[in-house]
């Protein structure tokens, strides 16, 4: 993360002006400009410096975005499309200033098809207000990035989260989306069938454009059935390299775990504190397995024995519905429980992602790189498909620990980057990784910009983001 990246971009003044004016009369009391407004509509859980819009519209239909864009696009005013909030990459700030598109009130779910096994919703939907929807169809929509992010936000930054071993990532489990365009028209980019070769896959465009291509006015999901039966289970090793060595081996083998999480001994600390925890803090593996009764036996059984094989000291596993859901509650609360080993810090949470069999060297070598600089930042992670998080914690108004961490940053993304990894494996790229995107696809960068340039010519939708223009 570098704050070169964090600079200011030229304001239109005059257009920002006559927007103003022009929604305020359009949405009432829908349209707000008052500072607190203003500054809850940055809130990013990062030290990035906040970079306030000049207003907020609280949109409640297609028609509304439309309207918005159409009066932004006239004036080459900029947009910033706003979820819940918890993006991690300064991907809500407005360096040009600008309008904050609050989709809050757009939380529809517009129709279930429990027979094909898909939904449509609007973008303000949470994923935790989906599933409550959902339950009475025995369905339920399976990513799960720990945050109750909103779909919308989900699609915009390819969100993926602790199911993703199992079920994938938002890239595949989004059918299709209806999109506000640059000239305000919306566009529907596939239908529901399950695939289709009909033309340029513009779905899979639009997933991930971080809100940089357009505005996201629905999206048809799939759904998977709930299973029969759902397991868990904890598993602490006497180091981290065998814990991670137990995650390639569980993968390899093939065995469809659906959660495998992974939390370093600073981490197990962390936890047991915020949550009321006993377990031992140690490096700890948290697993779920989901199928029928004998199937999710039999999964829990073969995990158990690549865990005595990789030296675990113990396997507590459990099918009890509440003990599991204390568990991944305290694993949701992961990033708050770093945070209060040190809340007097500031913190810096930042992904990578390698492949599954050099995950144990990346782990490995990044702990090694906190102890020698002398960091406090505890390790979690996504660990079945080789995705991992560092909680960095320092004083951000002190320059040199500041530079610390942003060195510590530069080495771990390197690091993922040499073991054929990426610079993010789901936080997305924001503001805070557009060095290290860079350094990742720089042969790739002039496409992504002309595809910029063509979908957006006046570079209104969440302009400074991705990449630099």
């Amino acid at each position: 993360m570098a704050m070169k990246d964090v600079q200011p971009g030229t304001r239109n003044e005059e257009g920002i002006a006559a927007v103003l004016g022009i929604l305020k009369q359009t949405f009432g009391e829908r349209f707000q400009t008052g500072q607190s407004f203003r500054e809850q509509h940055t809130h990013t859980t990062t030290y990035l410096p906040a970079q306030l819009p000049d207003g907020v519209v609280f949109v409640e239909s297609a028609d509304d975005v439309k309207t918005v864009v159409k009066t932004c696009a006239a004036h080459k005013v900029p947009m910033i499309p706003f979820g819940t909030g918890s993006s991690l990459e300064g991907h809500l700030n407005a360096p040009s200033g600008g309008i904050s598109v609050d989709f809050s009130r757009m939380n529809r779910v517009i129709e279930v098809n429990a027979e094909d096994l898909d939904c449509t919703v609007e973008p303000g939907v949470t994923r935790e207000e989906l599933n409550t929807y959902l339950r009475d169809t025995g369905l339920f929509f399976p990513i799960d990035p720990g945050a109750n992010a909103s779909i919308g936000g989900m699609t915009a930054t390819r969100a993926s989260g602790t199911n993703a071993v199992r079920y994938g990532t938002m890239k595949d489990n989004v059918l299709s989306l209806t999109v506000v365009t640059a000239d305000g028209d919306e566009i529907r980019t596939a239908q529901r069938a399950k695939k289709s070769s009909a033309g340029y896959d513009l779905t899979r465009l639009y997933v991930g454009s971080e809100g940089t291509l357009g505005i996201i006015t629905s999206v048809t999901l799939k759904l998977q059935g709930i299973p029969a039966k759902i397991g868990g289970g904890v598993c602490a090793f006497p180091s981290l390299k065998a814990a991670c060595d137990a995650v390639i081996m569980t993968i390899q083998m093939g065995i469809p775990v659906a959660r495998i999480e992974l939390l370093d001994e600073m981490q197990m600390k962390a936890c047991n504190a915020y949550s009321k925890l006993s377990y031992a803090e140690k490096p700890t593996l948290f697993l779920e397995f989901h199928g029928t009764e004998e199937t999710v036996a039999l999964q829990s059984e073969q995990f158990s024995e690549i865990a005595a094989e990789c030296g675990a000291d113990e396997y507590r596993y459990t099918a009890n519905a509440e003990e599991r859901a204390q568990l991944w509650k305290a694993r949701h609360n992961a990033y708050w429980a770093g945070r209060a080993l040190a809340p007097e810090l500031n913190g810096l949470s930042t992904d990578v992602c390698v492949p599954i069999s050099r995950l144990a060297d990346c782990v490995a070598e990044t702990q090694a790189d906190i102890r020698e600089t002398g960091l406090l930042a505890p390790i979690v992670g996504h660990a079945g498909d080789g995705n991992f998080h560092v909680l960095m914690l320092f004083d951000d108004k002190q320059p040199e620990d500041l530079a610390r961490a942003e060195a510590f940053m530069a080495r771990l993304n390197g690091r993922a980057l040499a073991m054929g990894g990426t610079c993010t494996g789901e936080h997305g790229v924001g503001q805070g990784k557009m060095s290290y995107l860079e350094q990742e696809l720089h042969s790739a960068l002039p496409v992504m910009r002309a595809i910029k340039k063509s979908l957006d010519p006046d570079n209104i939708f969440n302009p400074g983001k991705i990449f630099r223009l």
